[in-house]
């Protein structure tokens, strides 16, 4: 039987958040024929003059219950959460509501292939999209980065692979959202400021393979137990890829290259010399690149070509300068434990920066790889008591009042070998507007500290 249009012709239509995810919904549903009302707790946005002209009614400065409780459909930004006392009355009385994700999904006219984990999804999106483009595909990358999905509805047609980073904050607010492919590159606890538990967090996460069925594709990370033990629900069938347990991956790196298992035997989709990321996480990111990819009809050819020139993302694992035999690497998009522990266990005699907002989770699991990578640890922002109480037994920590200190001090404490390390494991909200501004910061005191020399 054909699924009935979704339509939203005539309906008054809520969107709860003026970040970017709901100017773009608020734009695509107007154009759709809804009466749309944008509501947000700000008291003005830039783009206000351009929403009204189109149509759009906004309430600013404060959510209104009326609003909520005559919508005929609700539309959430991933930035709010899903538990405000509004919301929860328009469910209360049967309104729909959902995520910025799902409304748009929802008028995607091509494939759909989605990634989300704790850490790596922007690299790895950013790859498959190089990746499928290489091959031929015609492909939008963006959802959690770059382009809200709304935003690229217009354009879709039947050819258009969506390559979208799906964060858990979207993945909660959907329930018909359905990826031909959906990758989940690892777990750990993560966001627990905003999810009320570890358990909420990865049934979010795990909602990805849930409309799935036997002829879509589930990628998931044979490194992690987390991840393994998640998908095990999925109606999907399910593409396993490892750069360690690589005896049970189809998909796995070794001897050179990223190998395709086969039942005729490995076959190489990648050399690793095409490779030019610091760090066993960041191989891992290729290489489920990779698994996606040729699962989506990209050659060896593309894949490699796709790596020519790509050396990360800004703020991911970056390097920024070099003074008197001490590198700086900016890895702000480390905003949990997990990622900055993989980012410290990439370099020796590392001075890790750390700190911020904090978000979850425990520091103590920066004292492994701190052992056997770190010379010490300048703490930062709200979270300085709980670093220095957490590692100070480790190596040792001192506390930093800016920024600009804290890259001082590192690289005095770094000085004549070592590399200072920006992996806060933390958000940046108690210091920065978001993590892009931590890690602009950084290399700005970074640059300033080398024009001195």
């Amino acid at each position: 039987m054909t699924q009935p249009v979704f339509s939203v012709s005539g309906s008054r239509v809520l969107v709860v958040g003026a970040a970017r995810s709901g100017v773009a919904a608020a734009r695509l549903l107007v154009g759709r024929g809804a009466a749309v009302t944008l509501t947000d707790q700000k008291a003005a946005i830039p783009e206000a003059a351009e929403l009204v002209a189109a149509g759009v009614r906004l309430e600013l400065g404060g959510h209104t219950l009326g609003s909520f409780e005559t919508a005929n459909l609700v539309v959430m930004s991933p930035g709010v959460p899903l538990d405000l006392p509004e919301v929860q009355r328009a469910r209360a009385l049967g309104i729909p509501v959902i995520g910025e994700l799902e409304l748009a999904s929802r008028w995607l006219r091509g494939p759909i292939v989605a990634i989300t984990g704790t850490k790596g999804k922007s690299t790895t999106t950013t790859l498959v999209g190089r990746m499928l483009a290489a091959a031929g595909r015609k492909v939008t990358v963006g959802g959690n980065i770059g382009y809200p999905v709304s935003a690229q509805v217009e354009s879709s047609t039947a050819d258009t692979v969506h390559v979208i980073e799906a964060s858990s904050f979207q993945l909660e607010a959907t329930d018909t959202f359905r990826p031909w492919i959906a990758a989940l590159l690892n777990f750990s606890p993560d966001h627990l400021d905003r999810h009320p538990s570890e358990a909420a967090y990865a049934a979010a996460k795990a909602q990805i393979f849930a409309n799935q069925q036997v002829h879509d594709w589930a990628v998931v990370n044979a490194d992690s137990a987390e991840a393994m033990q998640m998908s095990r629900p999925a109606r999907s069938q399910v593409v396993r890829y490892a750069v360690d347990n690589t005896a049970q991956a189809e998909v796995h790196a070794g001897r050179g290259f990223v190998w395709h298992r086969t039942s005729e035997g490995d076959v190489p989709l990648l050399p690793l010399a095409a490779v030019h990321l610091a760090g066993r996480h960041m191989l891992s990111n290729v290489v489920a690149a990779a698994a996606i990819s040729h699962l989506a009809g990209a050659t060896g050819a593309s894949l490699a070509q796709a790596l020519d020139g790509f050396t990360g993302l800004e703020h991911v694992m970056e390097p920024v300068a070099e003074r008197g035999g001490v590198r700086f690497v900016n890895d702000s998009k480390a905003t949990n434990v997990d990622s900055a522990a993989r980012s410290i266990e990439s370099f020796d005699k590392v001075v890790a920066i750390v700190g911020g907002k904090f978000k979850g989770g425990d520091f103590a699991g920066l004292a492994g790889p701190l052992r056997a990578h770190g010379r010490a640890v300048v703490a930062i922002g709200e979270a300085r008591p709980l670093v220095r109480a957490a590692l100070s037994d480790v190596v040792p920590v001192v506390e930093a009042g800016s920024l600009a200190d804290a890259v001082r001090q590192a690289w005095d404490l770094a000085v004549p070998d070592g590399v200072v390390l920006l992996a806060p494991a933390c958000s940046s909200f108690d210091m920065f507007r978001d993590y892009a501004d931590r890690g602009t910061r950084f290399k700005e005191e970074v640059h300033r500290l080398v024009a001195k020399q």
